[in-house]
């Protein structure tokens, strides 16, 4: 299944568990859901966080528009009173928590954008979103990280596996057992009732859905199921922009025309988003307001549009002082890079 902003790898061989083989729906009992209020709620969206630009996607992207990636063949149904989440591994003392347990305790709601490592340059594969959730690094440390334990094994309800580094999840940033979307329970396409979400990672090492597993161990002793597959280990996200407006092809008037896109460096932020055309001077576009370094940031330039037919470039530099490079390369295995572009003609 590819539409737009969704892409589904499904994958037919692996484990498919239990839970993923029910033929039912958890609909009703997600509806019936009722998420506490967030004891550190989210900071305000500060003005101007969404340029005026007609056709520019807006700052938080609706669930219903939210890019899908997994290798679910069928969505694992897992209702509030059968989830349950075990860490154990090299800890301390193993936990297990219900749903209701995670509810009770204080949660947190950040802006967190998250992308795809097969996201090609100047692609759809990332999005940004509200979760709402309980700190990752709490629960570790509760459980007692072990030494030499350089790895968080995470697993969904089918099977799936994921390997984070233990030192990011632990370094303060805002990594979550996540169980609210933009302020409402995870749709299950998004891995309901609850899910793993850490900024600055992509998702294949970070953003477990239906997790249900969490152990504790060695990347030296333990590969994770795209690990396996020969995709980087650690897999932090690599600065990107994008032009959304105008789109390729398109054809526009003799004057001032509006360039606008969005640029990501999450958990290092951007700092700096530069357009050109016709390989001309690079100019600084200007930048829409953010909350926080953990989420994409929208700009706009002005470009007075002669007739002829034009080639637009953009690129971002983060927010320590590192310029994405020029050269495209593919995603595999750690994430695609170069500069994105489109043709346009005036007329």
């Amino acid at each position: 299944m590819l539409s737009v902003g969704t892409a589904v790898f499904a994958v037919a061989g692996g484990a498919v568990g239990r839970t993923a083989m029910r033929r039912f729906d958890v609909g009703q009992a997600r509806s019936a859901l009722r998420l506490p209020a967030p004891a550190d709620p989210a900071a305000p969206l500060p003005p101007g966080v969404e340029p005026r630009a007609a056709g520019l996607a807006p700052f938080v992207t609706p669930n219903r528009d939210f890019y899908r990636v997994d290798t679910a063949l069928t969505l694992p149904q897992v209702t509030p009173q059968e989830w349950m989440l075990r860490i154990h591994g090299m800890v301390g003392r193993e936990i297990e928590l219900t749903l209701d347990d995670l509810l009770r305790r204080p949660l947190i709601e950040r802006h967190i954008t998250l992308a795809c490592v097969s996201n090609q340059v100047g692609g759809a594969l990332v999005d940004n979103a509200r979760w709402l959730g309980v700190g990752l690094a709490d629960l570790l440390r509760e459980a007692g990280v072990r030494r030499g334990a350089d790895q968080i094994l995470s697993r969904s309800a089918d099977g799936w596996t994921c390997g984070t580094p233990t030192e990011v999840v632990m370094d303060g940033r805002a990594a979550l057992i996540a169980v609210g979307m933009n302020g409402e329970p995870l749709p299950v396409v998004h891995g309901f009732p609850a899910r793993i979400v850490v900024p600055g990672l992509y998702g294949y090492v970070s953003a477990t859905k239906w997790v249900v597993d969490i152990e504790l161990t060695r990347f030296a002793d333990e590969r994770a199921y795209w690990a396996k597959r020969g995709w980087a280990v650690e897999a932090p996200i690599k600065t990107q922009s994008r032009i959304d407006l105008p789109r390729p092809l398109q054809r526009l008037q003799p004057g001032p025309a509006t360039v606008a896109g969005v640029a990501w460096a999450q958990h290092r932020g951007v700092g700096r988003v530069q357009v050109r055309v016709d390989n001309g001077p690079w100019r600084d576009a200007r930048l829409a307001a953010v909350p926080d370094i953990d989420t994409w940031r929208q700009w706009t330039h002005t470009w007075d549009a002669a007739p002829g037919r034009h080639r637009l470039q953009v690129r971002a530099t983060d927010g320590t002082g590192r310029t994405q490079p020029e050269k495209r390369v593919p995603p595999f295995p750690s994430g695609a890079t170069g500069w994105h572009s489109v043709v346009v003609t005036v007329e």
